[in-house]
């Protein structure tokens, strides 16, 4: 059972959201990590920083435990204390940072993953070190109301022209993690899915 359910969930990225979790959030995340994930980008954007180092901590040792690959979101400082090699940024951060900064986050991190929304954002990334793509918006969703999803086609697109893996984010459950693999994408993140669970 447990080989099966490793299985199953092996191209997905946890993105945490504990707003949406009913009963204790580090609870919920000991379920989502046993469920062998290929990671885990543990956002909470609101939290203060050193809330968010608590946090961020006690998700790394559960992440440690069950061999699954943590991301810290944006907050490269708290990583570096952590000793956490894993960092999620956007391309504004990206870009805001200074040029020795941007070197330093290839010494710093061994995988770095970056939210994109075109190609030229994906160029970005790739020359700044991006090690994955996470790709948006796909498909219509809950947490973006009433922005239209770009489809599959786009997906297809970057993934052609990507040199690195790409994980569709965006509406992605189950079944349209399938349709966003059979057009190049890596995997997907589910977000309200695994918090949810």
């Amino acid at each position: 059972m447990i080989i099966s359910m490793c299985k199953e969930y092996e191209h997905t990225i946890a993105i945490t959201n504990r707003t949406l979790v009913q009963g204790d959030f580090l609870e919920q995340m000991q379920k989502v990590i046993q469920l062998h994930p290929h990671a885990v980008i543990l956002r909470e954007k609101d939290l203060p920083d050193d809330e968010y180092e608590a946090l961020a901590e006690k998700v790394l040792h559960l992440c440690s435990e069950e061999g699954v690959r943590c991301f810290l979101h944006s907050r490269i400082s708290v990583a570096c204390r952590l000793n956490c090699r894993r960092i999620h940024l956007s391309v504004p951060v990206l870009v805001a940072l200074k040029e020795e900064e941007r070197q330093q986050l290839k010494t710093d991190f061994q995988e770095i993953s970056v939210s994109c929304h075109s190609m030229e954002d994906v160029k970005i990334a790739v020359r700044n070190g991006a090690t994955q793509i996470i790709l948006g918006t796909i498909f219509e969703t809950e947490c973006k109301k009433g922005l239209k999803g770009k489809g599959l086609e786009f997906v297809r697109e970057i993934c052609k022209g990507c040199p690195i893996p790409v994980y569709a984010i965006g509406g992605i459950n189950m079944g349209r993690l399938q349709m966003v693999m059979e057009v190049g994408a890596a995997g997907g993140c589910m977000m309200s899915g695994f918090m949810r669970l």
